[in-house]
């Protein structure tokens, strides 16, 4: 609400123009609210439409709260561009008329203006000082409570500052805010393209079938571009022996080194089939969680890796490895009424470093896989302590910014 309080005034309609990467996002949440229903409804037949559900979340329930969050990224990269391009007409004179500008209210306003001050005492002019903190204001900014965290925060914010390309201060913080729309469209673009792609064409070849649907039809009969049959059939033989393990299978590269991702997604859809065809509810939640782990470790490593990470960056940007790791300790993501944060995550697990001076959720990296998966599974272990809550399904945003 804040940030679209903050967005109301839109620029002239487009006309002919590709989708923003907000209506990008709504799209995508939209089309995982209708899959998640769908293959949901499989699982459990009582499952109706706008309904909610005991049984284990499959992937696609978590994933519309995925891209909620992606979309309130891109909300506060849009506030950050607004509070740029006022500048570029009228600096601001201070760090509070640059908040009393765009109406930042309440207890995100004292974490942004703090912020923006320990920004311009590191050097970084007001208005690009503010709009780079205002990306905080759609994130956990209470994890910017303990004084560690804020520091390294603001210390990374500033070496992005100093290092982006252009030379007026201005468009130096408009690299930071376009590299993390940027990197949140085509992550949210890639994983929907790919993995909700192939979910669509699942459910309408399930669909157009006559006769009882098996697993063994699904791994026999369901093609998958770039899918191997025999692939598909080992994840999901592997899957049905060790889905009771203790800790569940996670080191899928290991397990199944140089196996393409369709494979593991043809082995999951058959593992869904069986959970529904499970005799008790522990044996079906253990093959939902088997599956879920197939499609997130595809999802993750194949789709969202290269984003992060590209082996070509952009001219116009900043490092997207070192901009994720700043904003790491600020990640949260409301799976329904059920919040997940990494900076929870973070402390639940030993101490990287065993340094007091350092706070632990520094000490991770969103871009770096291993910090992000294993932040994942512990987001999965809270969501299947309380089923019902990921199905409180989010309002899709709308981009305030176009006509």
């Amino acid at each position: 609400m804040l940030l679209l309080t903050a967005l109301t005034v839109a620029p002239p309609a487009r006309a002919d123009e590709a989708p923003t990467p907000m209506e990008d996002n709504r799209r995508i949440t939209l089309g995982y609210i209708e899959i998640a229903y769908e293959l949901g409804g499989l699982l459990d037949p009582n499952l109706q439409p706008g309904g909610s559900s005991n049984v284990r979340p499959n992937w696609f329930v978590f994933a519309p709260h995925a891209s909620q969050t992606g979309g309130q990224g891109m909300l506060g990269a849009a506030l950050a561009r607004r509070m740029i391009d006022a500048a570029r007409g009228q600096p601001s004179l201070s760090v509070l008329q640059a908040l009393d500008r765009f109406g930042i209210v309440g207890t995100v306003r004292l974490t942004v203006e703090n912020l923006s001050l320990e920004l311009v005492l590191r050097g970084l002019p007001i208005d690009a000082a503010t709009s780079i903190a205002s990306l905080t204001t759609a994130m956990n900014w209470e994890a910017l409570a303990d004084p560690r965290t804020f520091s390294t925060t603001a210390s990374r914010f500033a070496s992005l500052y100093w290092s982006a390309p252009g030379v007026l201060p201005l468009d130096k913080a408009e690299s930071v805010v376009i590299t993390l729309e940027r990197t949140l469209h085509e992550g949210n673009l890639a994983i929907f393209t790919d993995i909700g792609g192939s979910a669509r064409l699942y459910l309408d070849w399930r669909r157009g079938l006559t006769g009882e649907v098996t697993p063994e039809r699904v791994l026999t009969e369901f093609v998958l571009q770039d899918a191997i049959a025999q692939e598909a059939r080992v994840a999901y033989a592997y899957a049905l022996a060790h889905a009771n393990d203790t800790p569940r299978p996670y080191l899928i590269d290991t397990l199944f080194p140089g196996m393409h991702w369709k494979s593991l997604l043809v082995a999951a859809f058959a593992l869904y089939e069986e959970a529904r065809l499970a005799p008790t509810p522990a044996a079906r939640d253990a093959l939902i969680a088997m599956g879920n782990n197939y499609v997130a470790w595809r999802e993750q490593h194949d789709m969202a890796q290269p984003v992060f990470t590209p082996a070509v960056a952009h001219a116009d940007e900043v490092s997207r490895s070192a901009l994720l790791e700043a904003l790491t300790p600020l990640l949260r993501t409301y799976f329904g009424t059920l919040e997940w944060n990494y900076a929870d995550y973070a402390y639940s697990q030993p101490d990287p470093d065993g340094s007091l001076l350092t706070s632990p959720p520094t000490e991770y990296n969103w871009a770096t896989f291993w910090d992000r998966w294993t932040g994942i599974l512990y987001a999965f272990e809270q969501a299947y302590g309380d089923p019902s809550a990921l199905w409180a399904m989010p309002e899709p945003l709308v981009d305030p910014t176009a006509g």
